[in-house]
């Protein structure tokens, strides 16, 4: 019996050290292939709201850290896009926290002027059918700031048309694009603060 029990213990004790080393394996196999595939996102997303041909540098890999409540609460990533070790513009992460169902997270492409290249949401809780067309997959909305200059924080074409402004707002739902373009007034705003601070900004993972 005992010499039973024993021989059915290493049975199971080989049998999970195996499953852990496979297991193990298998986590560090798809580990590496979601870090490309994030990146390889990460990177087409980036080329949607800066233009690829202004840089030449690792966009990716020039990430820094900043705190502003311009941008929502905490920390966020700014990417600086550089030619030839020039920055030219920045790609950064803004919150917009007045959304109709919560914060709303962006990502803003501009220059250090004031021109916004391009704006992206990258997570909503917003009411499926009508807050919701903030995103491209349903609406070509939130490609509207391309290229449009904001002259300082009181233009006010930075605005929905409901408040004397540029921007189209959607039917039965004033308050999601509101506060998009609020949140990427502001982060185009804050990219004219950037070039004299670069020197001081925390890297991404310090």
């Amino acid at each position: 019996m005992l010499k039973t029990m024993r021989k059915h213990g290493v049975t199971l004790a080989l049998f999970a050290a195996g499953t852990t080393g496979l297991t193990a394996a298998i986590d560090q196999v798809t580990k590496n292939t979601i870090a490309v595939q994030a990146a390889g996102q990460q990177k087409a997303l980036f080329d949607q709201v800066v233009p690829a041909d202004l840089y030449n540098n690792d966009l990716q890999q020039s990430c820094f850290l900043v705190s502003d409540p311009a941008l929502g609460k905490g920390e966020h990533r700014v990417y600086i896009a550089m030619n030839d070790a020039n920055p030219v513009a920045a790609v950064i992460e803004a919150t917009a926290p007045d959304g109709y169902s919560g914060a709303i997270q962006l990502l803003v492409g501009a220059d250090f002027q004031g021109t916004v290249y391009g704006s992206r949401v990258t997570e909503h809780h917003e009411t499926p059918g009508l807050g919701d067309k903030i995103e491209l997959r349903l609406s070509d909305w939130i490609t509207h700031f391309s290229g449009k200059k904001i002259a300082d924080e009181n233009d006010s074409r930075w605005a929905v048309k409901k408040d004397g402004g540029d921007f189209d707002q959607f039917t039965g739902a004033t308050i999601t694009p509101r506060a998009v373009v609020n949140a990427v007034k502001r982060a185009g705003l804050f990219a004219r603060t950037l070039p004299p601070r670069l020197s001081q900004l925390p890297a991404c993972g310090e």
